[in-house]
């Protein structure tokens, strides 16, 4: 009995020493990776980690480098707020200031972020955006920001144009926060719901019920369990949706699809790292006006816009509130010159608000709009023989409420264009998807691209545009895109596979893509 004794309190003895030892040679912390608070238990749905890349109709090279391309730096465990970054205590500085610059030339910013006791953080992590800006000019220019992993981040601002300028400096989310969002972004947690309407009978007697859908992704992928559920697949995409199965009605009822309930899936100590006072806030920092002089040295020609021109960071600017590109040369178009310019050509807009927009800044210069009593748009110009579509891409969609006949997958809509000198496809794909998994968003492109592929295939003539996603993310925890620090933003950066077709080739590319547009209406 007292051996046994004797060897308990040995254990207890060596295993306080080691964690001592542990606790000294990291200087008195101790350290572990950041694992936020975990939620409730919820309902598992859309379980990506056991899709593949084949699942994705991806090969394992174009996967790996996607999974690189959306890699973040992991932050320490923190037990308190006041541990995480604070945009009141974080700064910025401009290295090495000079009296006056000249046009083309660039300055240096340091950024040094601090927790909420002023402590300097020890990793990185954290989502900061810089830009030059005059607001009399109405002029900005971002640059991408290098996280240096110790608290310290750098960002190269160039100088385009002539006049004054300032630094602005905000911090977008904490590098706390951003691992929320990964963690949210890879679970199985459902923060969309999506509703469908089923309906049958004549018109006074008609029977209707409305029941929960939503995106069955993968061999366990489904939010509900057991017979619960009307399936739908495309037998082309191969995507499976599901409606909670009507007490009434049977599965070939469903006539309308809108956009259902949010679920929050942040508990009290993640929510508060998502408080409006420490996202999306301002930091301080050297504000001096900084002089900006012409240059006489010549600057080069910009060749015309066209396919296949490398992309730099950042890849233009505003000015006057016109966008400025450095990689071609964007032209301003009155309406007489936009309907020289799409004479004879049939547009095709496919996918969410965004390309809806385009459509409707369109249609408002061409003459002879139609009204189909559904979700889709087309508009007519007869004096420059024009027609211009739109159509909302397929579920899951955040629309309003549509006949779910009239949401098409963008891939299969690709399919059955012609295509030609005369066509002129434009498409975007991301806002509806950012409460999906990346898996479920990488296979819908992948398909897209072969797709797109095949189009130009049957008709290298055509002309197709991809819109890459917006930027501009809700000031809502729920919609929680990847990010990445590149090129010019609003809000958030969300990671997207970005379609590459050119020169024949096509490729799934690892990276971020961020359009930058000049504002249509100018």
């Amino acid at each position: 009995c007292r051996l046994r004794l004797y060897v308990l309190l040995l254990g207890c003895f060596l295993w306080t020493s080691f964690c001592l030892a542990s606790w000294a040679l990291n200087g008195g912390t101790y350290i572990k990776q950041f694992q936020p608070p975990r939620p409730k238990p919820v309902p598992q749905n859309n379980n990506s980690s056991i899709i593949s890349a084949s699942d994705m109709g991806i090969s394992d090279e174009e996967w790996g480098r996607l999974q690189k391309a959306i890699d973040w730096p992991i932050p320490d465990q923190i037990t308190h707020l006041n541990q995480s970054t604070s945009p009141v205590h974080s700064s910025f500085s401009i290295v090495g200031l000079k009296e006056s610059y000249k046009v083309g030339e660039k300055i240096s910013v340091t950024i040094t972020a601090r927790d909420h006791k002023k402590n300097l953080k020890r990793y990185g992590g954290d989502f900061f955006k810089a830009k030059l800006f005059n607001s009399e000019l109405k002029a900005s220019v971002y640059s991408e920001v290098v996280d240096h992993r110790n608290g310290t981040y750098s960002v190269v601002l160039l100088l385009p144009w002539e006049g004054q300028a300032q630094v602005f400096v905000r911090l977008e989310h904490s590098s706390e926060a951003v691992q929320i969002i990964k963690k949210y972004r890879d679970a199985s947690f459902p923060r969309s719901h999506y509703l469908g309407y089923f309906e049958s009978g004549p018109s006074k007697s008609r029977i209707r019920e409305v029941v929960e859908c939503n995106l069955k992704w993968g061999a366990d992928g489904t939010w509900k369990k057991g017979n619960c559920c009307c399936e739908y697949k495309d037998i082309r995409t191969g995507t499976m949706w599901q409606c909670v199965r009507p007490k009434k009605l049977s599965c070939d009822k469903l006539v309308h699809h809108s956009v259902g309930r949010l679920e929050n899936p942040l508990n009290l100590f993640e929510q508060q790292l998502f408080s409006k006072k420490l996202t999306n806030v301002s930091i301080s920092g050297d504000k001096q006006i900084i002089n900006v002089l012409p240059n006489t040295a010549a600057t080069g020609t910009v060749e015309n816009c066209r396919s296949g021109l490398t992309t730099p960071v950042p890849a233009g600017f505003f000015l006057e509130d016109v966008w400025k590109s450095f990689v071609c040369n964007t032209r301003q178009f009155s309406p007489a010159q936009m309907g020289h310019c799409l004479k004879n050509k049939i547009v095709y807009f496919l996918g969410d608000s965004t390309t809806r927009q385009w459509f409707e800044y369109l249609e408002k210069k061409v003459q002879g709009k139609m009204d189909l009593h559904t979700g889709l748009l087309m508009a007519v110009d007869l004096k420059n023989n024009i027609i211009i579509h739109w159509r909302p891409h397929g579920v899951p969609s955040r629309f309003h409420k549509m006949f779910i006949t009239d949401l098409h997958y963008i891939s299969n809509d690709i399919d059955e264009i012609a295509g030609g000198s005369h066509a002129v496809v434009v498409f975007t794909y991301c806002a509806h998807l950012v409460f999906q998994p990346v898996t479920f968003y990488v296979f819908e492109v992948a398909k897209i691209r072969q797709s797109v592929v095949a189009l130009l295939s049957r008709s290298p003539d055509t002309t197709v545009i991809i819109k890459s996603g917006n930027t501009a993310g809700l000031k809502r925890p729920l919609d929680l895109r990847p990010l990445k620090p590149l090129g010019k933003s609003t809000e958030m950066i969300p990671i997207t596979p970005r379609i590459d077709v050119r020169g024949g080739s096509a490729t799934l590319a690892a990276g971020i893509h961020c359009t930058e547009m000049g504002s249509m209406n100018k």
